[in-house]
Formats: C-alpha cells, sequence, structure tokens
C-alpha cells in the first residue's frame, strides 16, 4: 500500500488549522490506513522549537536571508522526524503549510525571490513534495480582519507584517499556483467552514489512491 501526502496552504486568516481539522475527521472513516495531522513551522520537537523564534514578535531584527533559512530547517527536521517516517509507514499525512508558504511569504513577501527560495527549499526537502495541495483563497485584507477579530493582540511576528506585505504573500501564492495548478486546486475560502470543508473533502476524495480507500 501506498502513502499520500497532502498539504494546506493560504494567507493567514484562511482558516488552515480548523478546516485541517475537520477535514482529516471527516476522511479518516474512508481511509484504509492511519493519517497525519501536522504543521508547518514545526511538526517535531526540534522544528517547533525554531517556530517559537521565527513567530516571536521580539525578534524583529532577523534578516528576510535568516528567516528564510530558518523556514528551511525546520522543515527539513520536520521532513526527518515526521513528514518521512509516516509516508514510509504508509499513511495519508495532512501538513498545515509547506515549501509553497516559503515561496510565497520568503520568496515575494521578503522580495527574496520564489526561484532562490526554492533551491534552499529543495535541499531541505530532498526534493520531496506534497501529492496533493488545497489552497484556501483569502484576500488578504479577509484573512487579517478574521485575525484581529479571533486574536487581537496575540498576532505572530509575520501576522503583525503590514497589509502591504500580505498582499505581496497573495500575489506570491498566485504566481505558485499557476506553476503548479495541476498539484495545488484553489478552494474560496471565504465562504462558511462548512462549505469549505465539505470542498475539500471532496477534493481529497477525487484524488486519494483506491487502495488507500476502505472498499
Amino acid at each position: 500500500m501506498g502513502s499520500y501526502f497532502i498539504s494546506f496552504e493560504g494567507p493567514d486568516g484562511a482558516g488552515k488549522s480548523t478546516v485541517i481539522a475537520q477535514v482529516a475527521a471527516k476522511i479518516a472513516p474512508k481511509l484504509a490506513t492511519q493519517y497525519l495531522v501536522t504543521r508547518e513551522p514545526g511538526g517535531s520537537k526540534i522544528a517547533e522549537q525554531i517556530r517559537q523564534f521565527i513567530l516571536d514578535p521580539k525578534n524583529d531584527k532577523l534578516t528576510a536571508k535568516t528567516e528564510a533559512l530558518l523556514y528551511a530547517a525546520s522543515r527539513s527536521q520536520h521532513m526527518a522526524e515526521t513528514i518521512i517516517p509516516a509516508l514510509a509507514a504508509g499513511k495519508v499525512v495532512f501538513s498545515d503549510r509547506f515549501v509553497d508558504s516559503s515561496l510565497a511569504y520568503q520568496g515575494m513577501g521578503r522580495n527574496l525571490g520564489i526561484a532562490a527560495v526554492k533551491q534552499i527549499n529543495d535541499f531541505a526537502t530532498s526534493g520531496i513534495a506534497p501529492d496533493l495541495t488545497l489552497f484556501l483563497d483569502v484576500r488578504p485584507e479577509v484573512g487579517l480582519a478574521r485575525i484581529a477579530k479571533d486574536r487581537s493582540g496575540q498576532e505572530d511576528r509575520l501576522e503583525q507584517e503590514k497589509l502591504t506585505f500580505h498582499q505581496r504573500v497573495y500575489q506570491g501564492y498566485q504566481q505558485v499556483n499557476e506553476q503548479d495548478h495541476e498539484r495545488i486546486q484553489v478552494v474560496d475560502a471565504e465562504r462558511s467552514l462548512d462549505q469549505v470543508v465539505a470542498d475539500c473533502v471532496k477534493i481529497i476524495a477525487n484524488h486519494l489512491p483506491p487502495e488507500l480507500l476502505k472498499d
């Protein structure tokens, strides 16, 4: 039996964490194998420590290059400790963010260039990529308004960036989506949670290999 790697992407405020939890719960009964839900940055003990450092608003002197390298370092550890073992065990892996986030946030948001950021992440991941990516599409101003409403005063270092930064990130995602449109499926995330979850479940069910699904 094979394995399957699914990533969820989207701007800040897209609701990825909530959507993934509900999607995994709805997909689980259909699976003939186990599944794992993980996240980036983070997903393993060491990677979570790097996450805390990256997202801490106190670290406001972090350069764009250092930030990109720290994300890649966290991802490399996440791959080694969590994702690769899960895939080797034949599991379906759901990851809240993966390389596309770095391409959008550091490549475009920080103006480092998508190609440069892709290069360090190809090294970090040994070229392993998701089989399927669901992009939860929400306009930056809508996503930031959600965060301000739900978590005002608790925004992390990247969420605190100006709207112009988040607009560049969104443009970066559009470029990445166009370049890899066969892997990336776009879901309108400005609708109700139930509609978004239903769409995601339908897309995943249509893409999962038959051997991973119960008869």
